[in-house]
């Protein structure tokens, strides 16, 4: 072969390499073009959910659940302590996300806005959906709206009320646990006075509290006095809860606790995490509250003192047995913005989110997180093992807000095994069932109520506050009830009482 044949065969083949790799790096720019427009075509997905974990969940959980819902999250985490003001704020600007959460205590605060089509009546999609379909039509009809539905619930039982004690300080004093509200004060005076950590020093104190007299401690307390939960009905008439002697009974307990300092003298201004603190560092020693809290206190409160040890309560006896107050079987609604979804589609592209996040796998993901990280599997059954807690408290546990309908979700996995103070929760949850304390207007409807009550019952909690702290005598109590009353207290006793009738007939 002559040298010139030689030189136009390494020119062409230089070329056809040329052309070749020009080609390769084409499809492949054409293949990541193409990834990229996929990428941007998915559904965006705008969500303020509450945050009831110092930090978000994992986001490696979080890429796996877009990865399969196939969405683009933006998920807003408000911490909780704040999250009605932001959501608040959010609605009266008129800057809702596609999805808001509403949480069950601010429920009427919405209604209005829900009145007047701010928010999509999701109630005939929901039959299109294979999981949605299903929803517990009971808790759909607790949380409906002149009989419409417009939210997607987060399930909970019917109350997980009751007592977090540090059992190590029970143990120290010999004492036992308290079975009775008699019982109940002379363990936290015990608590306070008489050294239960073994310090030496005189710097405990028996029960810390949060300015929230629904979710903190009085509520709570307030049933095992036998305080009617929100109205009694007496003589086929509605009575407010705090015009009965068992509430006047729990605000001198707490006046006392107050007065004797077995209680945070700032409990009135307290924040949630502030109470928390307080209780995992050793403070306090009862904490009032959710019981399904406890896992996570004896997690914090072991890493900073491994001597820690946490039990719980459910049963205390006051006058008329054991109470303890319940809420719908609703922890609060995801509700659907029709400023933020404009359409019909997009509103069955979201629902379809929410459908998705009730299958098998994403679902346990959700509940779980990650086998082998955060979880076992034995005999199909879910293995929650002690050692990976505080990385399921981290990762997992923050996106339980997240969750729709997951107490009855036949898709998640059974738990074969899990902590022992989880276990112990569940088993005094199951058991609150058996004396519950109803709110008997839950089926009915005041307008004024929906339209006034944050108004009015400002005035009422400030009243309590007043004359726990000595501010107040009863009286001047009295006198705020008939303030009460005078501002729209009375028509919505009027409401009720007309709804009553009308029941009865």
């Amino acid at each position: 072969m002559s040298r010139e044949s030689v030189r136009r065969r390494v020119t062409y083949y230089g070329c056809l390499f040329f052309i070749l790799a020009i080609s390769l790096l084409s499809a492949c720019g054409n293949d990541e073009s193409a990834g990229t427009k996929s990428s941007e075509n998915l559904p965006r997905i705008s969500i303020l959910a509450p945050l009831h974990f110092p930090q978000q969940p994992s986001k490696e959980i979080m890429d796996e659940i877009e990865k399969l819902t196939e969405v683009h999250l933006d998920i807003r985490w408000v911490p909780e302590g704040v999250y009605t003001d932001k959501m608040n704020t959010a609605l009266t600007t008129n800057s809702l996300d596609k999805v808001t959460f509403v949480k069950f205590s601010d429920y009427n605060l919405v209604k209005n806005a829900i009145r007047s089509e701010a928010f999509w009546e999701i109630g005939p999609y929901l039959q299109e959906f294979s999981n949605l379909k299903n929803l517990d039509k009971a808790i759909l009809n607790q949380a409906a709206i002149d009989g419409k539905i417009y939210g997607l619930y987060t399930e909970r039982p019917s109350s997980r009320q009751g007592i977090i004690i540090r059992k190590d300080w029970l143990d120290n004093l010999q004492l036992s646990n308290p079975q009775t509200i008699d019982e109940l004060y002379e363990v936290m005076k015990q608590f306070t006075y008489n050294d239960p950590d073994q310090n030496g020093k005189r710097d405990t104190i028996g029960l810390v509290d949060r300015n929230d007299l629904v979710y903190g401690v009085f509520k709570t307390l307030s049933s095992y006095f036998g305080t009617p939960n929100n109205w009694k009905i007496e003589n086929n008439q509605i009575i407010p809860e705090f015009a009965t002697a068992e509430y006047m009974n729990t605000m001198n307990f707490m006046k006392k606790l107050y007065n004797e300092k077995i209680i945070n003298q700032d409990f009135a201004l307290t924040s949630k995490e502030v109470q928390r603190d307080d209780f995992i560092r050793g403070q306090a020693g009862v904490y009032i509250g959710s019981m399904t809290d406890v896992q996570r206190l004896s997690v914090e409160a072991q890493a900073l003192n491994p001597k820690v040890e946490l039990t719980l309560i459910n049963r205390i006896e006051g006058p008329d047995g054991y109470k303890v107050w319940s809420i719908p079987n609703y922890n609060g609604l995801y509700l659907f913005s029709k400023k933020a979804i404009t359409t019909e589609d997009e509103l069955k592209q979201v629902l379809t989110f929410f459908d998705r996040m009730m299958d098998k796998d994403v679902a346990n993901l959700m509940m779980y997180g990650f086998e082998g990280r955060h979880y076992e599997l034995q005999d199909g059954k879910v293995i929650l093992p002690e050692e990976t807690s505080q990385l399921r408290v981290n990762e997992v546990n923050p996106l339980y807000s997240l969750m729709i309908a997951d107490v009855s979700n036949k898709n998640i996995m059974e738990v074969g095994k899990k902590e022992q103070l989880t276990a112990l929760a569940d088993q005094l949850i199951k058991d609150n069932e058996l004396f519950l304390v109803n709110d008997p207007t839950v089926h009915l409807s005041s307008p004024t109520y929906d339209e006034k009550n944050v108004e009015l019952s400002t005035i009422i909690v400030d009243a309590t506050y007043n004359y726990i702290l000595g501010n107040l005598n009863v009286g001047e109590f009295q006198q705020e009830i008939e303030r009460w009353k005078r501002n729209g207290g009375l028509q919505i006793i009027q409401e009720y009482n007309e709804a009553i009738a009308r029941d009865m007939k």
